[in-house]
């Protein structure tokens, strides 16, 4: 296990500047992960603390120990690529004690790790197969495997289940998520997909043009996302942002309404809510319930709904003409171009300024 300190790190290409000083502490066995969308910089930022980009200015530490120039294979980490990297003509058992091959390693130390590795992967039964008598979780597991043997304090995952299908990348979740409780290891885990972020996570790390939008645990990001884009990247499906007149403030409350809102009470969360001016409601899908016309906060026109057994995901038109989701937790029957009403807890929803 190990302690990760980011000090006002920098990265620039040319003048270019892509990382623009992210300050981090990464704790002992803490499992994070660096979410974003593509471009955001979040493979870059890993690969700076790996040692395979240079970091242009600020601090990197490593349980106190500044590592800028340090090599990586001296800083006690070890990677996990999206593509698998491992080679075709050994068999699992030489491609996960390869590392240590190199390093001269005993081999009676190196076929104790290969074995522990195995086991802790379930791959016993594998170690004597090519890469090509295995599926793409196998291979993935068995590069997992071979950062493993090494002991490493870090390890630092780049999307590594990009290239698996759904199934798959359900099940490495589940079994990466299983090998951080059985190793307790620090692990820095890079993905576009927030369902992985959200599962996976002890700390979340939202990316977005370099910088930090927002840091800490899956639920307090869920819950109380610190600006728009963050409320927007976390969730599935996505959070709705309905354009607002703000009419009065009283306290920490705004009285908001909109050609298609009723008047509600919103909470203030976010600075820059002012009395007069617009706004931004942001409502969860989940939140929303279908109820009769005049029960309702929303009304709208059904565009298309999408059954997906536990859930039916309905797609809404506005009487303004913008589009929102409603999630509803059952298989409902709804037709397109039907009239709907709904409802949602207004201390669920999010005020953002324009």
């Amino acid at each position: 296990m190990a302690h990760l300190s980011l000090k006002n790190i920098r990265k620039s290409y040319g003048s270019a500047e892509v990382i623009k000083g992210v300050d981090l502490e990464i704790e002992d066995g803490e499992f994070t992960v660096f979410v974003g969308p593509s471009g955001c910089g979040k493979s870059t930022l890993l690969r700076m603390i790996s040692g395979l980009e240079d970091i242009t200015s600020g601090t990197l530490e490593i349980d106190g120990k500044v590592v800028n120039d340090i090599q990586p294979a001296d800083r006690g980490i070890a990677m996990v690529f999206q593509t698998y990297a491992i080679f075709p003509h050994m068999t699992v058992r030489e491609n996960m004690g390869f590392g240590l091959t190199i390093a001269k390693s005993p081999k009676t130390e190196k076929k104790a790790k290969v074995e522990e590795a195995a086991r802790i992967l379930q791959m016993e039964h594998l170690l004597d197969r090519r890469p090509s008598q295995l599926s793409g979780g196998q291979r993935q597991r068995v590069a997992i495997g071979r950062a493993i043997v090494r002991q490493p304090k870090v390890f630092l995952f780049d999307e590594p289940l990009s290239n698996l299908d759904a199934a798959l990348r359900m099940d490495m979740r589940l079994e990466i998520g299983k090998l951080h409780q059985k190793l307790g290891a620090s692990m820095v885990y890079v993905t576009h997909d927030q369902v992985e972020a959200m599962t996976l996570a002890d700390k979340i790390v939202v990316l977005k043009d370099g910088k930090v939008m927002q840091v800490g645990t899956p639920m307090e990001l869920y819950h109380n996302p610190a600006n728009r884009f963050v409320a927007g990247f976390l969730g599935a499906p996505s959070m709705n942002f309905i354009e607002v007149d703000v009419e009065k403030i009283e306290g920490d409350k705004a009285l908001v309404r909109s050609t298609s809102l009723e008047p509600i009470e919103a909470p203030i969360r976010q600075d820059g809510i002012v009395a007069g001016q617009k706004a931004v409601l942001g409502v969860r899908p989940q939140y929303l319930t279908p109820v009769p016309d005049d029960q309702a906060m929303l009304h709208g026109k059904i565009s298309l709904t999408e059954r997906l057994g536990t859930e039916t995901v309905i797609d809404i038109e506005l009487r303004d003409g913008s589009q929102i989701i409603a999630a509803v937790a059952e298989d409902r029957i709804l037709k397109p171009g039907e009239e709907i009403g709904l409802r949602f807890d207004a201390s669920e929803a999010h005020l953002f300024p324009v």
